[in-house]
């Protein structure tokens, strides 16, 4: 989630199979949300934050200008730049480390009191089960994570063959391979490393076309769209609270497992008695 707007100008980059055409608009509206979701789910006291989502996220300054104290993991391929000293904001400070954020062992256990996995982070770790055991095991009982992964529905469009699947790998023109998740594999990754998922749903319910469409008329109407889509995501959340408590993979009255979004979201915590 970087500042600035990135239009997509090849097809190496995942986005780019939403369609023809910069979006502009959209990944505009996409960012906006992206910041109201992680804002609704900070921690309302500080806290101490681990943020694994990579180069492009806001989330570590987001996090430190709300009061938490976040430790921001820089793999060491982005690390060939300088790394920027600890930053302090008005309330937090964000403290760059140089690390594998698929192994996190320069984090003791249950050392962390949230963790943030945006940008695709599982999905980006072809080995996603290893990542997601070592958030459990850095998270204090209780613990919160939110985490994001690429769909199946961008893998679809990624791969027009693509068979039925609840997990698959996408390789892109420039080289990297990513994992696409259905919601129901999605939420065994999270579950089988021994965290409780809260919610999962689209990153955005509202489609490219029709974010365009009113943004192009009325471009003060981002803030708006923002929140029509966080109400959306609310009321028909793919995994609700009950289904994700006891286990059913019923969506009745709910969105469809892969009808929507290119992205899904989730918040999961780690129990007081971790298994």
């Amino acid at each position: 989630m970087a500042d600035g707007v990135k239009v997509p100008e090849s097809a190496a980059s995942p986005l780019a199979v939403l369609g023809p055409g910069p979006l502009t608009g959209y990944w505009q509206f996409r960012r906006a949300v992206a910041r109201a979701q992680l804002a609704e789910w900070l921690p309302p006291r500080r806290r101490l934050i681990v943020d694994i989502s990579g180069p492009d996220s806001t989330g570590s300054a987001q996090a430190a200008a709300r009061g938490h104290t976040v430790i921001r993991v820089i793999p060491p391929p982005q690390a060939a730049a300088p790394v920027p000293a600890g930053q302090r904001h008005r309330r937090g400070v964000v403290v760059p480390v140089v690390a594998e954020p698929a192994s996190l062992a320069f984090l003791a256990a249950g050392s962390a009191d949230a963790i943030i996995a945006e940008d695709g982070t599982l999905s980006r770790q072809l080995m996603a089960e290893d990542l997601a055991a070592e958030i459990a095991r850095v998270l204090r009982p209780d613990g919160q994570l939110l985490a994001s992964v690429d769909s199946l529905v961008l893998g679809r469009a990624g791969l027009t063959d693509l068979p039925k699947a609840e997990v698959v790998l996408i390789p892109w023109p420039d080289g990297r391979m990513t994992r696409c998740y259905g919601v129901s594999q999605f939420r065994d990754l999270l579950t089988e490393a021994g965290l409780e998922v809260s919610w999962i749903r689209p990153r955005t319910v509202l489609s490219p076309p029709l974010v365009e469409h009113v943004l192009a008329a009325r471009p003060g109407e981002i803030a708006r769209l923002v929140r029509a889509e966080l109400a959306a995501g609310k009321d028909r959340p793919v995994v609700s609270p009950q289904v994700a408590r006891h286990g059913r993979d019923d969506t009745d009255g709910m969105f469809p497992a892969e009808s929507f979004g290119i992205s899904l979201l989730a918040a999961a915590r780690k129990p007081a008695r971790s298994r």
